[in-house]
């Protein structure tokens, strides 16, 4: 019989050194020295810079010699002019190195800072589509050590970012293999502090990673295999992180799920991300949360795609009467159990700008990555959908 191998391949890449567990962030200076930074810049967001974690942190560095400034300058959706502003103090403190230490907007601008510090083209030039991303000098991109104190982007292992344009909501994914962090401190007691909220909406963020890492075309068991543990691990242990923010199990669960689902997503995303790209974009909700919302009235659109393999997974996390409609039950339900909306209009959105939304969707690099091929009318009925709050469809 002739086999048609055509479908099974694929490029695989994994993610970096992890020192991983409660009290690793006394590895830091260490770590920093390791991979050649004498005079790092610690980039964190304007929440973290005057708290005791980030003051511990730099006393730390300093004690073993690493000359270490701070910057802070972001908005939570970052700006391509935070990267700007970032550069220049980069550039002006003759740093080597960047600590990107916070959640996901402070990884994000930390990594693009470092990718950025010694480039001459202009970060649009960077943009992820095609092969954009060999325009990028490889010997300008400076070493990055990533802190998350947040279970959702998982940005601390990806090759990628996220900053939006000052004006037209659009938000920019930015692509280089060597934008990885050389090395990663993932400590479960640096989220210890994380509000009920937004431990809910990074850990839904990490959800959906790895959901539509796993339900994305192609051949990748390696990403797959990965997710589907993601998404039990999350199932497990979110709602207890949420109720008790001290449950350390429960916290390094979160975080392992939130590495897992950006190392899976190197697989794709989908229709989740590029519409929650141009809602955050467009009205500066937050990504997790936004991607919380939107994430049923996706698998509602994609299920003839994902029925089988959304019954297997439902197997896999022990659900009861294994199925479609059971596995999209029990997401809407740990939705609803961390007080989740249901629409995007209770976060302040509504239909008026779903043109708006859809041109930007379609055009987003995640949109192909979907199960079911998207038009800009099938993200205009979705939005539409989300704002409205109809799962009929």
């Amino acid at each position: 019989m002739q086999v048609d191998l055509s479908s099974l391949s694929g490029v695989w890449n994994y993610p970096t050194e992890v020192r991983f567990g409660v009290g690793r962030i006394a590895e830091l200076a260490e770590t920093c020295t390791r991979v050649g930074m004498a005079r790092p810049m610690l980039v964190t967001d304007p929440g973290l810079a005057g708290s005791p974690m980030i003051a511990d942190a730099v006393s730390a560095l300093e004690a073993a010699g690493l000359a270490t400034e701070l910057f802070s300058d972001m908005q939570p959706n970052p700006l391509a002019e935070n990267v700007s502003a970032g550069v220049a103090a980069y550039r002006a403190g003759g740093h080597d190195g960047v600590i990107a230490f916070g959640g996901g907007s402070a990884l994000d601008v930390g990594k693009t800072i470092a990718f950025m510090s010694g480039q001459s083209r202009p970060l649009e030039d960077f943009e992820d589509i095609g092969d954009n991303w060999r325009r990028a000098d490889p010997d300008g991109i400076a070493p990055v050590v990533a802190v998350p104190t947040t279970a959702g982007t998982g940005s601390e292992v990806g090759r990628a970012t996220v900053i939006a344009d000052g004006a037209g909501g659009r938000k920019r994914i930015l692509f280089h293999p060597a934008m990885m962090p050389r090395a990663v401190i993932a400590d479960p007691e640096l989220t210890v502090g994380l509000p009920p909220a937004l431990t809910a909406a990074t850990g839904m963020d990490a959800l959906t990673h790895n959901l539509e890492a796993y339900f994305a075309p192609g051949f990748h068991p390696l990403a797959e295999g990965i997710a589907v543990e993601g998404v039990r691990l999350t199932f497990e242990c979110l709602e207890r992180a949420y109720a008790d923010g001290a449950d350390l199990h429960a916290r390094a669960a979160m975080l392992a799920a939130a590495s897992m689902g950006a190392t899976a997503f190197q697989k794709g995303l989908g229709g989740v991300h590029s519409i929650s790209h141009a809602v955050g974009g467009l009205y500066g909700t937050h990504h997790g949360l936004t991607n919380a919302v939107v994430l049923p009235y996706v698998l509602m659109h994609n299920r003839a795609a994902i029925a089988e393999k959304a019954t297997a997974l439902a197997r896999y996390i022990d659900l009861p009467q294994p199925e479609y409609d059971s596995f999209l039950r029990a997401v809407l339900d740990l939705r609803a159990s961390l007080d989740i909306p249901h629409t995007l209009g209770a976060l302040g959105v509504d239909a008026a700008r779903a043109d708006e939304v859809a041109a930007l969707a379609y055009d987003d690099p995640t949109r192909p990555g979907n199960p079911i091929p998207l038009s800009e009318d099938d993200l205009r009925d979705i939005f539409i959908a989300a704002v409205d709050g109809r799962l009929d469809a």
